[in-house]
Protein backbone atom coordinates (compact mmCIF):
# COMPACT_ATOMS: atom_id res chain seq x y z
CA UNK A 1 0.00 0.00 0.00
CA UNK A 2 1.07 3.48 -0.93
CA UNK A 3 0.74 6.42 1.64
CA UNK A 4 1.40 10.10 1.04
CA UNK A 5 2.29 11.89 4.21
CA UNK A 6 2.14 15.46 4.57
CA UNK A 7 3.31 17.71 7.13
CA UNK A 8 3.45 21.53 7.75
CA UNK A 9 1.14 24.27 6.83
CA UNK A 10 -0.85 25.93 9.94
CA UNK A 11 -1.77 29.91 9.61
CA UNK A 12 0.33 32.79 8.74
CA UNK A 13 0.17 37.06 8.08
CA UNK A 14 0.21 37.65 4.91
CA UNK A 15 4.08 38.26 3.75
CA UNK A 16 4.95 35.28 5.93
CA UNK A 17 6.76 32.02 4.98
CA UNK A 18 5.58 28.33 5.53
CA UNK A 19 6.92 25.10 4.23
CA UNK A 20 4.77 21.45 3.39
CA UNK A 21 6.53 18.20 3.24
CA UNK A 22 5.32 15.61 1.82
CA UNK A 23 6.70 11.77 2.08
CA UNK A 24 5.75 8.60 0.21
CA UNK A 25 5.89 5.55 1.65
CA UNK A 26 5.10 2.30 0.46
CA UNK A 27 6.36 -0.62 -1.79
CA UNK A 28 7.32 2.24 -4.19
CA UNK A 29 8.72 1.46 -7.97
CA UNK A 30 9.37 4.78 -9.51
CA UNK A 31 7.87 8.38 -8.94
CA UNK A 32 7.55 9.88 -12.39
CA UNK A 33 5.39 13.20 -10.93
CA UNK A 34 5.41 14.59 -7.54
CA UNK A 35 3.86 17.82 -6.03
CA UNK A 36 1.62 20.11 -4.76
CA UNK A 37 -1.88 20.88 -5.27
CA UNK A 38 -4.76 23.37 -3.37
CA UNK A 39 -8.74 24.09 -3.38
CA UNK A 40 -10.72 26.03 -1.96
CA UNK A 41 -14.47 25.87 -1.08
CA UNK A 42 -16.38 26.21 -4.27
CA UNK A 43 -13.45 25.82 -6.73
CA UNK A 44 -11.37 23.32 -8.47
CA UNK A 45 -8.65 21.56 -7.53
CA UNK A 46 -5.71 23.47 -8.77
CA UNK A 47 -1.93 22.97 -9.44
CA UNK A 48 0.61 25.00 -7.58
CA UNK A 49 4.37 23.01 -8.30
CA UNK A 50 4.66 19.74 -9.63
CA UNK A 51 8.28 17.78 -10.03
CA UNK A 52 9.02 15.32 -12.75
CA UNK A 53 11.89 12.44 -12.84
CA UNK A 54 12.76 13.96 -15.08
CA UNK A 55 13.94 16.75 -12.99
CA UNK A 56 11.71 20.07 -14.01
CA UNK A 57 9.38 21.83 -11.95
CA UNK A 58 5.97 23.42 -13.57
CA UNK A 59 4.66 26.05 -11.45
CA UNK A 60 1.48 27.80 -11.42
CA UNK A 61 2.03 31.31 -12.59
CA UNK A 62 0.30 32.84 -9.13
CA UNK A 63 3.24 31.66 -7.01
CA UNK A 64 6.46 31.61 -9.43
CA UNK A 65 8.60 33.32 -7.55
CA UNK A 66 7.58 32.93 -4.39
CA UNK A 67 6.94 29.15 -3.91
CA UNK A 68 9.67 26.43 -4.41
CA UNK A 69 10.06 22.79 -4.39
CA UNK A 70 12.09 20.44 -3.58
CA UNK A 71 13.10 17.02 -3.89
CA UNK A 72 15.40 15.45 -6.34
CA UNK A 73 12.81 12.76 -8.09
CA UNK A 74 15.42 11.86 -10.93
CA UNK A 75 16.84 9.34 -8.09
CA UNK A 76 14.64 5.85 -7.27
CA UNK A 77 15.82 6.82 -3.45
CA UNK A 78 14.09 10.24 -2.85
CA UNK A 79 10.45 9.96 -2.17
CA UNK A 80 10.02 13.45 -0.67
CA UNK A 81 9.00 17.00 -1.48
CA UNK A 82 9.37 19.76 -0.15
CA UNK A 83 7.55 23.14 -0.97
CA UNK A 84 8.31 26.29 0.39
CA UNK A 85 5.93 28.89 0.62
CA UNK A 86 7.54 32.39 0.89
CA UNK A 87 5.69 36.47 0.77
CA UNK A 88 2.21 34.30 1.07
CA UNK A 89 -1.25 36.44 0.13
CA UNK A 90 -4.63 36.16 1.41
CA UNK A 91 -5.20 33.87 -1.32
CA UNK A 92 -2.85 31.10 -1.46
CA UNK A 93 -5.00 30.45 1.65
CA UNK A 94 -6.51 26.33 0.82
CA UNK A 95 -6.21 22.96 1.29
CA UNK A 96 -3.10 21.45 -0.01
CA UNK A 97 -2.87 18.21 -1.31
CA UNK A 98 -0.16 16.43 -1.84
CA UNK A 99 -0.16 14.75 -5.54
CA UNK A 100 2.51 11.83 -6.82
CA UNK A 101 2.39 9.26 -9.94
CA UNK A 102 4.09 6.59 -9.08
CA UNK A 103 4.27 2.94 -9.83
CA UNK A 104 4.48 0.01 -7.16
CA UNK A 105 7.45 -2.89 -6.60
CA UNK A 106 6.33 -5.42 -9.07
CA UNK A 107 3.96 -3.71 -11.31
CA UNK A 108 6.96 -0.99 -12.29
CA UNK A 109 5.06 -0.14 -15.63
CA UNK A 110 1.70 0.70 -14.12
CA UNK A 111 1.74 4.23 -12.82
CA UNK A 112 -1.28 5.37 -10.35
CA UNK A 113 -2.19 8.72 -8.69
CA UNK A 114 -1.45 9.11 -4.91
CA UNK A 115 -3.24 11.93 -3.03
CA UNK A 116 -2.52 12.88 0.32
CA UNK A 117 -5.31 13.81 2.72
CA UNK A 118 -4.61 17.68 2.85
CA UNK A 119 -3.09 20.11 4.99
CA UNK A 120 -5.03 23.39 5.68
CA UNK A 121 -2.77 26.56 4.82
CA UNK A 122 -4.38 29.95 6.56
CA UNK A 123 -3.36 33.13 5.56
CA UNK A 124 -4.83 36.35 7.58
CA UNK A 125 -4.21 39.33 9.01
Amino acid sequence: QVQLVESGGGSVQPGGSLRLSCAASGSIAAIRYMGWYRQVPGKERERVALGSSAGTVDYADSVKGRFTLSGDLTKNTENTVTLQMASLKLEDAAVYYCYAVLSRTGMSSVYNEYWGQGTQVTVSS
